[in-house]
């Protein structure tokens, strides 16, 4: 879906921007359009890589507190025995029914 935007910018910047717009082929609207995209992806990106960046520098503490597939305060797989588990019994009802779940 696309939404009309309305913004104001002083004659000297419009004029700019009109000027710019027309050298790429665009409208006005379009221009400011493809600036706005352009910034939300570079943003975008940037997370991105702050996240990925993030992930390698602490992915050994995470592992070694949590372990695979573990939630906090939960035990290791193996540790605890569900009865349920072993027959194929267990049926989850809601989010705080399914295996793995610590309140």
């Amino acid at each position: 879906m696309v939404k009309q935007t309305n913004i104001r910018l002083d004659d000297e910047i419009r004029a700019a921007a009109e000027e710019r717009a027309k050298r790429r082929g665009l409208s006005l609207q379009g221009y400011v359009a493809d600036l706005i995209e352009q910034d939300v992806n570079e943003s975008r990106a940037a997370f991105l890589a702050g996240a990925q960046a993030f992930l390698a520098a602490y992915a050994d503490a995470f592992e070694e507190e949590f372990g695979e597939d573990r939630y906090p305060g939960e035990p290791a797989r193996g540790a605890a025995h569900d009865p349920h588990e072993a027959h194929g019994t267990h049926e989850a009802h809601g989010p705080h029914d399914a295996p793995g779940y610590a309140a």
